[in-house]
C-alpha cells in the first residue's frame, strides 16, 4: 500500500506545480474540487470500510474456507466470479470487500476471479451499459469476456 502512496502523492505533487504555474489560480480550484470529492466520497468509503470489518468477525472463517477457500477448488473459483460481479459500486467498495474475503481465508485463485468478475461482469455496471450503449454491445461484451473471470481463478492456482 505505500507503493501505491508514493506513487499517487507524487502524481498529486506533480498535479499541483503544473497548475500552480499555469498562474490563473488553478491549484486553488483544484484543492476546492480535491475536497468536494472527498467529502461526498467519505461516508461512501467509511460504510465500505465497515462493511469489509464488520465481514471478518460476522462470517466464519471455516464458512469461507469450505466455500471459497484453496480446498473448495472451482466450486470456489465459480462463486468468486459471481460474487465479484454481484458487488456494487467501484474499486472503494469491492477491494476492501475482496480484501477481508481473501484474509479470512478465501483462496488466491478464488479472489482473483472475484476482482476479475468484478471488473468484467458487474451487474450495475452492466445496467448502466446496457441502458447507455445497447443490448447489441452489451451482449457482445459479455460473451466475449464470458470465460475470463473464472479461467483468471484457475490460472492464479495454477501458477501460485
Amino acid at each position: 500500500m505505500i507503493i501505491a502512496f508514493i506513487i499517487l502523492a507524487v502524481l498529486a505533487v506533480a498535479a499541483f506545480v503544473f497548475a500552480y504555474k499555469k498562474g490563473d489560480g488553478s491549484h486553488t480550484l483544484g484543492f476546492r474540487i480535491a475536497g468536494n470529492t472527498f467529502i461526498n466520497t467519505a461516508p461512501l468509503l467509511f460504510i465500505a470500510f465497515m462493511l469489509a470489518g464488520f465481514m471478518q468477525v460476522v462470517i466464519p472463517p471455516e464458512l469461507i474456507k469450505n466455500w471459497l477457500g484453496e480446498e473448495a477448488g472451482l466450486k470456489g473459483i465459480f462463486i468468486g466470479s459471481i460474487g465479484g460481479a454481484l458487488i456494487p459500486g467501484g474499486p472503494y467498495i469491492a477491494f476492501p470487500v475482496i480484501a477481508t474475503i481473501f484474509k479470512a481465508g478465501a483462496g488466491l485463485g478464488t479472489a482473483v476471479a472475484c476482482v476479475t468478475g468484478w471488473a468484467l461482469w458487474g451487474v450495475i455496471t452492466t445496467m448502466f451499459e446496457l441502458a447507455i450503449i445497447g443490448h447489441r454491445f452489451t451482449f457482445l461484451r459479455l460473451g466475449l469476456v464470458l470465460i475470463f473471470p473464472p479461467f483468471a481463478g484457475i490460472l492464479a492456482n495454477l501458477c501460485f
